[in-house]
């Protein structure tokens, strides 16, 4: 009769089902399925079930909070077994595959049922169960291993293996990426507008996150997402994977050239002036001529004043009015600016030269494919040198993303060529179009900031302001073009551009001043 009762009592066992959102489980049964299984083979074995526990989290590593607590239940003796629905369910890897046998072998667990599984206590089923777990172990880690021969593959093609960063897209039924035309144009933004060094990371988000830019599932950047997407190469045409470059088949939103001058900015953590300074308009622009130290400027009586700081050496500088210092700019402007309509015939004629010549440089194209070639066989033999054990990983890697790179930037200047045959007009443009802003009356902080492409090295000495001019301002003031009167300078630029602008500039001369010779 004891025999019997013992037969006929209900066991207790915890039910404990998982199911993890990675590909290894894309084949499992849902947790419902699994429950639904269980619950009729504990009712089937007249089993007691003492808790019905469930876990989404992957079993490759050990670490799941669920399938730990439940074996300290099991320890202190909540129940004898545990239900699942197949050995894999409860272990992918050594070490909780071997928790379980050991457990099993000193008695703590005294049994393990499982729909599609048969196991006995026994020698033979713990050497079954064994093999179950090696088996679950193989599977992972054959998995893992096609996965990444997959990526590499992919990355070898210039293809992105995963879900496609912020500002691109995936196409399900291509396999490929291609580029976001609602979000791209606000992450350029976003580099352009930190390439200037007046932003910080902070105020880059409210800008671009205020421009309407959102994550996934239309999500707030945060500002550590903002510093992620500044230095990702993806966005200029690499992809950077576990610490290797390839070159990337998707279509660049940025230029390298953009992208290394966000690199710089960030390097030196450049960060705008503190918000409780007063937003005079020089502050920052100019130093003492005399001792090298910035000038600042302070009001007095209702009027702005620029000094020097006189914070390393003793200085004789005195204080100049804003208004002296405008005035000064203004001059300084007229030595290195051209007359508005020399600049607007100027602007004229240089379309008409882009209409009319077609520059063709084929040696430069022909050279640059060329060193585009050689740097493909130089990656070719870096590859050969590593598989042949000459070259660590590390050295591997860092020689070939220089190489990705040399090769990214021969292919961007190959491109703006073939684009942009002949990129002499468009700098020609710019330069008039400069002369032309510069040309309007006053000085405001757009104006100041065109200013500075004019010159370097500005400073203020005895309540005068002095700079060098740098490129075509600098061959401008040098000539001395603007030195004499207005016939003077009509009669120069008669002789440089071959056209009679002197007899209709006297002519505006007369009209305007009756009295003038």
């Amino acid at each position: 009769m004891t025999n019997e009762n013992q037969t006929n009592q209900t066991k207790k066992f915890f039910i404990y089902a998982r199911k993890s959102t990675d590909s290894e489980d894309r084949q499992v049964r849902s947790i419902a399925d699994q429950l639904a299984e269980l619950r009729e083979l504990a009712k089937k074995e007249n089993i007691d079930v003492v808790d019905t526990l469930v876990e989404k989290q992957t079993a490759k590593k050990p670490g799941r909070p669920v399938f730990a607590e439940m074996l300290k239940r099991i320890e202190a003796g909540e129940a004898m077994g545990i239900l699942a629905w197949h050995p894999d369910r409860l272990a992918r890897n050594s070490v909780d595959g071997g928790q379980i046998i050991y457990l099993v072998d000193t008695g703590i667990i005294q049994e393990l049922k499982f729909p599609t599984f048969w196991f006995d206590p026994t020698p033979q089923g713990k050497f079954m169960l064994s093999i179950a777990f090696g088996q679950s172990k193989y599977y992972i880690d054959n998995l893992s291993e096609n996965i990444k021969r997959g990526h590499r593959q992919k990355l070898k093609n210039g293809l992105w293996p995963q879900m496609a960063p912020l500002g691109y897209l995936n196409n399900k039924e291509t396999k490929l990426i291609y580029v976001d035309k609602a979000k791209s144009p606000l992450i350029k933004k976003a580099f352009e507008a930190y390439a200037t060094g007046k932003y910080t990371l902070k105020e880059i988000r409210k800008i671009i996150n205020d421009l309407g830019l959102k994550g996934r599932r239309d999500s707030l950047l945060s500002v550590s997402n903002f510093q992620y997407l500044l230095q990702n190469p993806f966005y200029y045409g690499l992809i950077r994977y576990n610490g290797e470059f390839y070159e990337g088949k998707h279509e660049p939103i940025i230029t390298k050239k953009l992208f290394d001058s966000v690199q710089e900015v960030m390097m030196r953590k450049s960060k705008p002036h503190s918000k409780g300074l007063k937003p005079f308009l020089y502050r920052g622009f100019f130093r003492c001529g005399e001792c090298g130290c910035f000038i600042t400027t302070e009001t007095q009586k209702g009027h702005n004043y620029l000094r020097c700081t006189k914070r390393k050496n003793p200085c004789s500088q005195k204080y100049t009015r804003e208004e002296i210092i405008t005035s000064e700019i203004q001059k300084e402007i007229k030595k290195v600016s051209l007359p508005d309509d020399w600049a607007k015939w100027m602007l004229a004629e240089n379309e008409k030269d882009k209409l009319v010549e077609v520059q063709s440089s084929t040696l430069f194209a022909d050279s640059t494919k060329a060193d585009i070639s050689l740097l493909d066989s130089k990656i070719e033999k870096l590859m050969n040198a590593y598989l042949e054990n000459a070259l660590t990983l590390d050295e591997y890697r860092d020689m070939k993303n220089k190489l990705v790179n040399e090769k990214q930037l021969l292919k961007e200047k190959l491109s703006a060529f073939e684009q942009k045959a002949n990129n002499r007009f468009e700098l020609t443009e710019k330069f008039l179009k400069y002369n032309i802003e510069l040309a309007n009356e006053g000085i405001n902080e757009e104006k100041l900031h065109l200013f500075k492409k004019v010159g370097s090295n500005f400073i203020i000495e005895a309540r005068t302001v002095l700079f060098e001019p740098r490129g075509a301002w600098r061959i401008l003031s040098d000539s001395g073009f603007f030195g004499g009167n207005s016939e003077q300078t009509a009669l120069r630029a008669d002789h440089i551009f071959g056209v009679d602008l002197n007899s209709d500039l006297m002519r505006r001369e007369r009209d305007s001043n009756p009295r003038g010779p």
